[in-house]
């Protein structure tokens, strides 16, 4: 049920509680302004440089990171040539090996071929050496 004295409770808790409000945030306000350490200039001025000191430590800290990169990437072209020069070294003795081995087993088909022939020969190839 709703009764006028419900309503009148209501609409002073609501002013008592706004009024309350208006209060504390003037006394914070003023407890803010007895106890702030700098006068607002002041305090201006330290947020600035703040801001700067930050802004300066930012560049060399990018500065920094850039230079640490390229240093990286040198490095990196670096190993990678050296690794291209072995690695180029390697297949290029590699290819000799095999050119070697490929003129050996040419060689021992060769004389094998020989042997047989000779061998196949009744003299046992006596004939031609004489």
């Amino acid at each position: 049920m709703f009764t006028p004295e419900m309503d009148t409770r209501t609409e002073s808790s609501g002013f008592n509680g706004m009024t309350c409000f208006i209060i504390g945030a003037a006394s914070g306000a003023a407890l803010a302004w007895l106890f702030a350490p700098m006068s607002g200039r002041e305090t201006r001025d330290y947020l600035a440089s703040s801001a700067r000191q930050a802004r300066d430590q930012a560049t060399s800290a990018a500065s920094k990171a850039r230079e640490f990169t390229e240093q990286g990437r040198d490095a990196a072209v670096q190993t990678v040539d050296e690794w291209k020069s072995k690695f180029d070294s390697t297949v290029a003795m590699g290819r000799q090996a095999f050119e070697q081995g490929k003129a050996t087993m040419s060689r021992a088909m060769e004389e094998g071929r020989d042997a047989y022939e000779r061998a196949k020969t009744p003299d046992g190839g006596r004939a031609q050496q004489g």
